[in-house]
């Protein structure tokens, strides 16, 4: 089945270009010019992935984002000429899963949507176990957590960290140690990424978002009391 996405751009040519690359490569590709036409097509049609740009006109990509948030977990990249911190920031606490600056290499973009989805559909690292910690379950084969019997949504980039850090658990995780191995060694984001992004876990985490342990001047600990 082909994989198929939401590309939303206001620039003719750039959209062309991604375009061209993700057909190439196999992908269905729907595209918007911008963030008002976006929503009326999402609504209308299922897709694996978004792309959006930030500065569009009729809606901006931090509200399209914003929106589908707050009915869908689907993979989010951003892409933009902006390399702020601040933007950076605020589209992670939004809900993105990827930042991307251009110009922008369309072989790493394909890339990263594509970890993106095999992370989402569970197919990376798939050995059947099921983690327990207290009354936190993570099934890596179904690629779904839950807590005392409950599903919890998290997006692709959540798992990832949750799963890092019980992977390591018990160790005191440094920012810089958690960005390069769940953002990746060529991420150039802020070490704010790692909190923004440890806060939300521990809030849909709720009760149990207490295993993640800040430790003062060096980082995060997940860890279950007994």
């Amino acid at each position: 089945m082909r994989r198929s996405l939401l590309l939303i751009e206001d620039d003719a040519l750039m959209r062309e270009f991604i375009t061209d690359y993700f057909v190439q490569e196999g992908w269905v590709v729907h595209e918007a010019e911008n963030g008002k036409i976006a929503l009326l097509i999402y609504e209308s049609v299922s897709v694996d992935l978004l792309i959006l740009d930030i500065m569009m006109p009729e809606v901006d990509g931090f509200s399209v984002c914003r929106r589908i948030r707050q009915k869908s977990d689907v993979p989010i990249i951003i892409i933009t000429a902006r390399s702020d911190d601040e933007d950076q920031i605020l589209g992670f606490e939004l809900g993105a899963d990827e930042y991307v600056t251009k110009p922008l290499s369309p072989r790493v973009l394909v890339a990263r949507a594509n970890a993106l989805i095999k992370r989402k559909e569970g197919t990376m690292g798939r050995d059947g176990d099921v983690l327990i910690y207290g009354k936190l379950h993570i099934n890596r084969s179904a690629h779904t957590v839950t807590k005392a019997g409950m599903n919890i949504n998290l997006s692709p980039k959540e798992y990832d960290l949750l799963l890092f850090l019980t992977k390591n658990c018990g160790k005191v995780l440094s920012r810089e140690y958690i960005l390069d191995a769940v953002w990746g060694y060529d991420y150039l984001g802020d070490l704010r990424t790692v909190d923004t992004h440890i806060k939300k876990l521990r809030a849909k985490l709720d009760d149990v978002g207490d295993y993640i342990g800040t430790v003062i001047r060096s980082g995060y600990k997940f860890e279950v009391e007994s």
